[in-house]
């Protein structure tokens, strides 16, 4: 007792400074560790989610969601998570994983007295300026961005830009003729879909290629784009905590920060080029320019916001597609066969493969939805917050703040789903009896409601054109060291190595 009095003084205060500091201190530490605890207790068992399967440590803390994020883990550990706990897994204390097809309407469609979800703008790279982009919009801007373009990926402009795409098919053509050395040498496949298909998109957006196809390499810029995903990680990731930009600069390698900064000057090079030509040329600013003076007009910086995601979503999705599909063929030597018998069969000559021609190919057509199903270019989830007081989802309840998807990799994936869903089978999608019972609506690889994929008609033109085109001029083979491709990390993308494959002409 005298001992405590000689330290706290006769008047009860704290004899020295520095004891008081450290007591404050000490308090506030054991406070910080009750609020957790608490928190992580109210988390398990008495948060709104608590009746929602899922692992304990998901329930308690986002931190193995996060860990998942930064690992490049985040498709297979909702695979996982689905595979062990059912159609709805509760992924963290305010999120929901759903893999039934009757998910995809109430989370992202529009309905009479419902609107739209809102998206969770965490999982997304900051756009330049904090300018609206098509893919980060109120739904105003997103409306009057959308009516902008929406032309510009009709099939009607398509059709009228098919010798442009043409033009690029032929040359990958011609460059995988003078390389494939009748196959001595293997080939990275991802490289060149990923030449041709920014070659096209910088073509129909900026009125200029980026030369990768005519040079045989990455434009610097093409080389920069993953490092813009891979900024989406670590975007997510601090976004979740107080002082998220200092956070931002202090967890993101210097090199990622210094590409996307590059990425983002760049795109307004691009931008300005494009505005000091004219505008008699049809492609995708020629829709934007028609509409400068009008409601619809958007300013310098949307451009910049709205041309980088045309180069990204335009090029890096579709070249991940035809990479896939690729890969799969070549370890499928059935299908393969059946698909080179029906293209070979259907054409005499070159001359008569065009988008209208390869539209028309069945079997085509199955394969690359066979292949949006097996390696879906989005293969995690594109997460929406509930409105509301809450919704009724896929037969869930589910309380209004929510955060909740459709896991694509996870759902295209599940046995509750497709049968034999680990194997390539495009069969399933031509009527064969075995896949009678296979759920068709949650195949949905570019979203659906109104902010769907816009570009999708022109994807399934260029993978439809591109494939047939290979596989007419060319005999394949997988390289034994690209045996094990599928097996890659998850972001908001693959993050896809080098696909091998030795090439013979015909």
């Amino acid at each position: 007792m005298t001992l405590f009095a000689d330290k706290v003084g006769h008047s009860g205060a704290f004899s020295s400074p520095l004891m008081a500091a450290g007591f404050i201190l000490g308090l506030g530490l054991v406070s910080t560790v009750l609020y957790f605890l608490i928190t992580i207790i109210y988390n398990i068992y008495f948060h709104p989610l608590a009746k929602f399967p899922g692992p304990v440590s998901c329930a308690a803390t986002r931190i193995p969601y996060l860990r998942a994020v930064i690992s490049g883990k985040i498709g297979q550990s909702f695979k996982s998570l689905h595979k062990e706990y059912g159609d709805v897994v509760r992924i963290a204390p305010d999120e929901l994983s759903f893999i039934n097809g009757e998910a995809w309407k109430t989370i992202y469609g529009s309905r009479p007295g419902h609107g739209q979800n809102p998206k969770d703008t965490r999982i997304y790279p900051p756009t330049a300026k904090g300018a609206p982009s098509i893919i980060l919009s109120n739904d105003e801007d997103h409306t009057r961005f959308r009516r902008t373009l929406s032309h510009a990926f009709s099939e009607s402009s398509l059709k009228a830009q098919e010798s442009i795409v043409k033009g690029y098919v032929d040359l990958l053509i011609q460059r995988l003729h003078e390389n494939a050395d009748n196959g001595n040498n293997s080939l990275d496949m991802v490289a060149w879909y990923n030449f041709t298909t920014f070659d096209v998109i910088g073509d129909m957006a900026f009125g200029e290629s980026f030369n990768c196809l005519e040079t045989s390499a990455y434009h610097k810029w093409v080389s920069m784009i993953f490092s813009n995903i891979r900024y989406a990680s670590y975007n997510n990731i601090v976004k979740r905590f107080p002082g998220s930009k200092f956070l931002l600069g202090l967890i993101t390698p210097a090199h990622i920060v210094s590409q996307r900064s590059w990425h983002i000057e760049l795109t307004k090079e691009k931008v300005k080029n494009r505005l000091s030509k004219s505008n008699d040329r049809a492609d995708f600013f020629s829709h934007i320019l028609k509409h400068k003076d009008t409601d619809r007009a958007l300013s310098f910086d949307e451009m910049v916001t709205n041309g980088s995601t045309l180069i990204i979503a335009g090029s890096e999705t579709t070249a991940t597609l035809l990479s896939g599909v690729t890969y799969h063929l070549l370890k499928n030597g059935r299908v393969l066969k059946n698909l080179v018998e029906e293209i070979r069969s259907s054409f005499q000559t070159e001359d008569q493969i065009n988008i209208t021609t390869c539209n028309q190919l069945k079997y085509l057509n199955a394969v690359l939805t066979e292949g949006l199903r097996v390696y879906p270019p989005v293969p995690g989830s594109l997460p929406r917050v509930l409105k509301g007081p809450g919704d009724t989802i896929a037969g869930h309840w589910v309380p209004g703040g929510t955060v909740v998807s459709v896991s694509q990799l996870a759902a295209f994936h599940s046995p509750s789903n497709f049968t034999e869903s680990e194997s390539f089978i495009p069969e399933r999608f031509l009527g064969d009896p075995r896949f009678s019972n296979d759920s068709q609506t949650v195949l949905q690889p570019f979203s659906v409601g109104p902010r769907n994929c816009i570009g999708r008609n022109l994807a399934n033109a260029e993978m439809r054109l591109i494939l047939t085109r290979v596989l007419f001029n060319f005999d394949m083979e997988l390289d034994v060291r690209s045996d094990d491709w599928a097996n890659q990390d998850t972001y908001l993308l693959w993050d896809k190595p080098s696909l091998l494959v030795k090439m013979r002409a015909r």
